[in-house]
């Protein structure tokens, strides 16, 4: 690759990506992004793993479990000096897959352009959109390259109408995908949404058992319990922990639709508070633990303070999957199931 020494680090999401190409753009270094847009069969990474390159051939993310990267980053190399971009298709064989973890290959598309003045107008959208916590999704047209930025509420460009149900999916479901328009062209959509958040309050039992499950699904996991003996690096390693009134934490938390808050302590002196600062919000998922009894009590409370019957059902509760959990496990995966069926835009039957 030209000679130059190539750098590879793991980084874990796109959002960190964009920002390390950023940063790259203002020390005045070329980059390009590589894009997974497709895949057919086993694949290395999922549609929609990027890496970017700058033009040292330094390069960070991953589009494959490296077996294709060398190509990429040749390729995004030729681009930055002023080719167009490029489509590359690969067919990762048997043997190469099992290499990298997988049972059998398959095939991989992945877009390589750079950052031009063309597409930079989008980039810059989709760094501040990160920056704010605000979803976005970026749109490619493949056939010319051209890029648009969309956010929640706004129009989507004439164009692009027909894909209105698409760009919702890709959001809900954190995924992206490619599209064919009616005249063939293809569209690859691209969500980025703001990282994953799930306030736990009550360092009991089950919270040991799911703050750990949620954290390697993805969230970022809060425990809240003021309760300092409770709420111990000992009990909760790894786990960010507040050791305050869980309304304390949650009104300053700004709560969006990437938030999940379950609430396990059994007391409404400490579920109560957390349980209306999550319905005043905007999160996706609010679950209290508690009999059939002790929510009908809980109901009354909180029509009490103001609610009506409608917000309060945005409360699972009694909390989880009713999958017949009985220890502190079973009853963290049960939530955890349910709170992934709220997050990809469905609802656990209890």
């Amino acid at each position: 690759m030209t000679g130059k020494t190539c750098i590879t680090q793991q980084i874990h999401s796109k959002n960190e990506l964009l920002l390390k190409a950023e940063e790259w753009l203002k020390e005045g270094k070329k980059v390009a992004i590589a894009t997974v847009v497709h895949t057919w069969g086993s694949s290395p990474r999922p549609v929609g793993s990027q890496l970017i390159v700058n033009e040292d051939a330094q390069f960070e993310g991953s589009v494959s479990g490296g077996c294709i990267e060398t190509s990429v980053v040749t390729e995004a190399l030729d681009i930055m000096d002023g080719a167009d971009p490029q489509i590359m298709e690969f067919g990762v064989s048997d043997e190469m897959a099992w290499e990298v973890g997988l049972a059998c290959g398959g095939t991989v598309k992945v877009y390589v352009e750079s950052i031009n003045q063309q597409t930079l107008p989008t980039f810059h959208r989709v760094i501040e959109a990160q920056k704010d916590g605000k979803a976005i999704v970026c749109l490619t047209n493949l056939r010319t390259g051209s890029s648009f930025a969309y956010q929640l509420n706004d129009e989507l460009p004439e164009t692009y109408l027909q894909l209105n149900d698409n760009v919702d999916k890709a959001i809900r479901m954190d995924k992206g995908h490619l599209v064919t328009l009616e005249d063939d062209t293809e569209v690859f959509i691209n969500p980025f949404n703001p990282p994953m958040r799930m306030y736990i309050t009550g360092a009991v039992h089950i919270s040991q058992a799911l703050a750990p499950m949620a954290k390697a699904t993805g969230y970022d996991v809060i425990l809240i319990d003021h309760r300092t003996a409770w709420a111990t690096e000992e009990r909760f390693p790894n786990i960010k922990i507040e050791q305050r009134w869980a309304d304390e934490v949650l009104d300053e938390a700004n709560l969006n639709h990437r938030c999940a808050v379950v609430t396990l302590t059994h007391d409404p002196k400490l579920d109560d508070p957390a349980l209306i600062s999550a319905l005043k919000s905007k999160a996706f998922y609010i679950g209290a633990l508690g009999s059939k009894k002790t929510h009908a009590a809980r109901i009354e409370r909180l029509k009490d303070q103001g609610f009506n019957q409608e917000e309060i059902n945005r409360i699972d509760a009694p909390i989880g999957l009713d999958i017949g959990a009985s220890s502190p496990a079973e009853i963290a995966v049960a939530i955890l199931g349910q709170v992934t069926l709220s997050l990809r835009g469905a609802k656990g039957n209890k």
